[in-house]
């Protein structure tokens, strides 16, 4: 039986042979690869011992940079026969795997727990801690892409529907740090947060993205306070509605200015400081959480049981929406913006896949414009008939405070009571989660290649100059 769909014993073990790896191993690696036998321990012994063999045989070679020809085309051989072979594992054993982590779907693991756990279940299945250390920090051109590993994992579970609907549910369950700072918050009225401020003033919660070096792009350091803060505002008894809205920059070309969101942050990502969990746990909880609210441990968060709390979401929009910026409106209830504004989706000219925007998009836009939008790079204007396609309402920017407060005052004065009901019947029609788990099971996988993929530090090169930019 071949080690890969694609290439014979034969080729493999020249390929690996030529890189002087040691024979023995290379022997071993290639006795323990085969087709799944069904038998989820038997399959669990062998596959284990070769993704550990594969392991052991990555890491007797060369850092990446430092790898001859030879070297190269071995490490790449190794990675393809073991991401092959965990796909054949996973195909049959996604879901035992899934339950043994989760004591049979009785605990709620979150994504970044799930996949650790994994590597210690089934060593070679996912990367540990110290395999991700190693790769940590240094630029992601210089990566093996070992976190593929990951997202071929998430893709498996996510793709069979009782699992991962499981999964989908512990990532709209509010998280710990959220329910820690809950009385702080809802005693003070205000929060300050890695990445973002919280405030809530009358019924209103205001959430103030706030990365300013780089015009409030998302990253690793703003992450988790994004979504601590729509935890909070959205289980806060005291407010009824939320705002989102970006903080004014000190970019010297936009300094003193608000500016929505950059989206991704470029400099990060091409500098290997963004890991690839980032999309997911950012899609799966903070985007997720403003689109269908925040999920109890004890009722599922589908629409048919409506076992979510909710509220609507305004988005206020200066300058710009870019990438995950334009994601954020697609989940917003109401969209205001300012008139100079603009939105764009460069997954282009990135390389990446835009969040979940391919499903969302096109229910805005319509197909032609979406595809313009994320294939091709296509700007929307706030104030085109295009970009009023997406956005509410365009005032010009000195209006766009006060337009901001007749929102706010529109959605209260007509009451807010049956917001969550009315945000369900939308969802429900449009994109139950059942509909969102299945893509996520495509966004995981195809998303982990997408972040690891040379056209992407090409892309941020050409495009981004990013090679000259300063973490």
């Amino acid at each position: 039986m071949a080690v890969s769909d694609d290439r014979s014993r034969g080729d493999v073990s020249a390929a690996l042979g030529g890189a002087g790896l040691p024979g023995e191993t290379v022997a071993a690696w290639l006795a323990a690869s085969g087709a799944a036998s069904g038998d989820y321990h038997a399959d669990a012994d062998r596959f284990s011992r070769q993704w550990q063999l594969g392991d052991t045989l990555l890491k007797a070679l060369p850092r990446k940079p430092q790898r001859t020809e030879q070297e190269a085309a071995a490490a790449a051989v190794l990675l393809e026969c073991d991401r092959m072979s965990r796909e054949r594992f996973l195909e049959r054993h996604a879901e035992a795997v899934y339950r043994r982590l989760t004591n049979d779907c009785a605990e709620f693991k979150r994504i970044e727990a799930l996949v650790l756990d994994a590597a210690a279940l089934l060593p070679g299945l996912t990367p540990d801690t110290e395999r991700l250390a190693a790769e940590r920090g240094i630029p992601q051109r210089d990566k093996d892409g070992i976190e593929i590993d990951q997202g071929i994992f998430l893709a498996r579970v996510l793709a069979h529907p009782a699992v991962g609907m499981h999964l989908c549910h512990a990532m709209l369950l509010p998280r710990p740090e959220a329910l820690e700072r809950r009385n702080e918050y809802f005693s003070g009225g205000t929060l300050e947060l890695d990445g973002v401020t919280l405030e809530r003033r009358g019924h209103t919660s205001f959430i103030t993205l706030r990365n300013p070096r780089f015009l409030n792009a998302e990253d690793e350091a703003t992450l988790d306070g994004f979504e601590i803060a729509a935890d909070l505002a959205i289980v806060d008894p005291s407010s009824d509605i939320v705002v989102v809205r970006g903080a004014a920059v000190d970019h010297p070309k936009f300094r003193g200015k608000r500016l929505f969101s950059a989206g991704i942050n470029l400099t990060h990502l091409y500098h290997g400081r963004i890991s690839y969990l980032w999309y997911m746990r950012r899609d799966m909880g903070v985007v997720n959480k403003i689109y269908r609210g925040i999920a109890r441990p004890d009722i599922g968060p589908d629409e048919i049981y409506g076992g979510t709390t909710e509220k609507p979401w305004i988005a206020a929009v200066d300058g710009f929406a870019i990438g995950g910026g334009c994601q954020l409106l697609l989940v917003a209830d109401y969209v205001l913006a300012a008139s100079d504004a603009y939105m764009t989706l460069p997954a282009r000219k990135e390389g990446i896949i835009p969040g979940a925007a391919n499903m969302r998009l096109w229910r805005f836009t319509g197909d032609r414009i979406a595809r313009q939008a994320i294939l091709c790079g296509r700007r929307l204007d706030c104030d085109t008939p295009e970009g009023r396609l997406v956005c509410d309402e365009v005032v010009p920017p000195v209006a766009l405070d006060d337009a901001l407060a007749k929102v706010i005052d529109g959605f209260a004065s007509s009451g807010v009571v049956s917001a969550a009901g009315n945000r369900r019947a939308i969802r429900v029609g449009q994109e139950p989660l059942d509909l969102f788990r299945s893509y996520m099971a495509v966004y995981a996988r195809e998303q982990a290649y997408c972040h690891f993929s040379p056209a992407l530090i090409g892309n941020l090169e050409r495009h981004w100059g990013a090679q000259n930019r300063t973490p």
